[in-house]
């Protein structure tokens, strides 16, 4: 059987699927808790700066999928002992997968939707910290395999 696209061209109904019905911020906070004194003196050297994302999904039906990008940037004057800014943001997007065997659902969800989502979390935290005063932190890419491959080695080392 075959059905058309939404570019009018014809499409296998049994071809693997994944598409994006959505996505959002769905938490978002930025401290800058010595303002103004931290943006009118320069620091002696860059600021410490400790990027964390963590990449969560869960499942909304049999098909969709809730996949959520954390990210937090703290950003520290470390000779001054001052904190320069704390910013978190929960991005998140929801993906329909079809005709994907279910051995090959999880490693789609937890690598290629979170790959799909970052480029927009990349924007939103540059924009977010030039907005706060700061030089704008371009996230640099993300190896999303290998987080989804330290998740599930450390997730079978917990159950040993």
């Amino acid at each position: 059987m075959s059905t058309t696209s939404q570019n009018g061209s014809p499409t296998d109904a049994k071809a693997p699927g994944l598409g994006i019905l959505g996505q959002y911020v769905k938490d978002f906070s930025f401290e800058n808790p010595n303002a103004p004194q931290s943006l009118m003196t320069q620091p002696e050297q860059p600021p410490a700066v400790d990027v964390q994302i963590n990449v969560n999904a869960k499942p909304m039906s049999e098909t969709d999928y809730e996949v959520e990008l954390k990210v937090e940037v703290k950003a520290e004057d470390k000779k001054a002992g001052r904190k320069l800014f704390l910013l978190e943001v929960a991005y998140a997007g929801v993906f329909r997968i079809t005709n994907v065997p279910k051995e090959a659902v999880q490693p789609l969800v937890l690598i290629e939707c979170p790959r799909l989502l970052f480029p927009f979390v990349r924007r939103i935290v540059a924009d977010a910290i030039s907005e706060g005063g700061f030089p704008p932190i371009m996230l640099q890419p993300v190896d999303f395999a290998a987080l989804y491959r330290a998740r599930a080695e450390s997730a079978t080392t917990t159950k040993s």
